[in-house]
């Protein structure tokens, strides 16, 4: 599969709400359970995207990088393909995604590519997940 097509597909493989770390903890969500997904970025209260975001900056210093420059991104997407990692990093106020894959298995390099145009369907879902999650934030 190439590169940028990964971007489009992706987000038709990987919708699906967002919560809390604590909720994810007790639905029994693992690291394993962000891949195939596309997550909220949020670090007050800490969302399970911002966990795995900050847990990736750890092991590439290259998005750590990345993200001084960019800032934190609204929705992060992971993947595994063969031996290779992918995220995908969703900036709504821009309406820009930046594609990011390892090297390889043990390596702690990243590539980039982007910035990729978020479509208005791809912004309208994201954004609804973000009203939907700010609701139920004001809920609790």
């Amino acid at each position: 599969m190439h590169f940028p097509r990964l971007l489009l597909i992706l987000p038709l493989l990987c919708l699906t709400g967002c919560g809390s770390v604590s909720d994810a903890w007790m639905t029994g969500w693992t690291s394993s359970a962000a891949k195939d997904r596309i997550m909220l970025v949020r670090s007050e209260p800490m969302s399970f995207g911002f966990q795995r975001l900050t847990r990736q900056a750890r092991l590439y210093p290259d998005l750590s990088r990345f993200m001084s420059a960019h800032g934190l991104p609204g929705f992060i997407a992971e993947i595994d393909n063969r031996d290779r990692h992918f995220l995908i990093l969703y900036y709504l106020e821009s309406r820009e995604a930046f594609a990011c894959r390892t090297r390889g298995a043990a390596s702690r390099e990243i590539e980039f590519a982007g910035p990729y145009p978020i479509t208005s369907r791809e912004f309208k879902t994201l954004e609804g997940f973000r009203r939907q999650a700010d609701s139920a934030r004001k809920r609790d």
